[in-house]
């Protein structure tokens, strides 16, 4: 070995030499063979062992656009090899059931919610027989999946409205379903997609919050803001499945705390600042 040239060490990433970085929309460009030969080069010449420069922000490197066609078509397809057929996972056998069901669903799980709405459904078969009831008779059947007596009024006094304003229907038009109580964006968009199969928006969830982050489809935090975003790129007809394909995403793999990258399909485009382990390079920016 010549004089002054010392052995290539392993990445302290964990990502090695033969791993292939794509270019492009796809994925950020790494260092390839051209870098690598440029820096042997510059060895043998100078005697100087080379040193790593900090990583540039992905709006350095041209080609790069983290919401370009090709590369959001990647993710969806990839998405469909995944979750071919998944839907939402809360029980529910009635639009006014899903919405009841959605409702409680804040700030708890589906598998908790499936827990108590079997029993709450029989206890209370029509929405008239909750629009009958004061918030407080609601509380012990709902009190597990927490914040109960916030919702219990939100069941309630969506139950009265419908009653009162809709003949006892669940609205299928996003702007009456956001006169009810207890609903928001969210909760209208699970209703008008997975029971009237309507896609007027994207769901936004905590696990489509985070996840959207996380592969640079938005940079916004709130939740309208980040549906806009979605909406912008994500074609219409996949907007529900979409939704129901991150969600269960979210939950079997691209978990908040501990993200599982080394089984994701979606591992080598994403460069998420937080992942748990990668054959690309990260983006700080890009996380949760």
């Amino acid at each position: 070995m010549p004089r002054g040239v010392s052995p290539r060490q392993p990445a302290r990433t964990g990502r090695q030499d033969k791993v292939h970085v794509g270019t492009g929309a796809l994925a950020r460009p790494g260092r390839g063979k051209a870098s690598a030969a440029g820096v042997k080069g510059h060895q043998k010449a100078t005697g100087k062992k080379a040193v790593a420069k900090p990583a540039a922000s992905a709006a350095k490197f041209k080609g790069y656009n983290p919401i370009a066609p090709e590369r959001v078509s990647e993710i969806l397809k990839r998405l469909n090899e995944l979750y071919p057929a998944v839907t939402c996972a809360l029980t529910h056998a009635s639009a006014w059931e899903l919405l009841v069901a959605t409702i409680l669903s804040a700030q708890s799980t589906d598998v908790n919610v499936n827990r108590v709405t079997p029993a709450l459904f029989r206890k209370y078969p029509t929405v008239e027989a909750f629009a009958a009831l004061a918030p407080e008779q609601l509380e012990p059947d709902v009190r597990s999946t927490g914040f109960f007596r916030n919702k219990s009024k939100s069941v309630v006094g969506a139950a009265k409205k419908i009653v009162a304003e809709f003949g006892g229907q669940v609205p299928d038009d996003m702007n009456k379903l956001l006169t009810l109580p207890g609903v928001a964006r969210k909760t209208a968009n699970v209703v008008l997609g997975t029971w009237f199969k309507k896609a007027e928006g994207i769901v936004v969830d905590t696990h489509v919050h985070r996840i959207s982050r996380r592969l640079e489809l938005t940079k916004e935090n709130e939740p309208q803001k980040i549906e806009q975003d979605l909406m912008k790129i994500i074609p219409r007809d996949r907007w529900i499945l979409f939704s129901h394909q991150v969600i269960w995403h979210g939950r079997k793999l691209c978990i908040a705390r501990k993200p599982k990258c080394a089984e994701c399909a979606l591992e080598n485009i994403c460069h998420a600042g937080d992942k748990t382990w990668s054959t690309v390079e990260t983006h700080k920016g890009a996380k949760a």
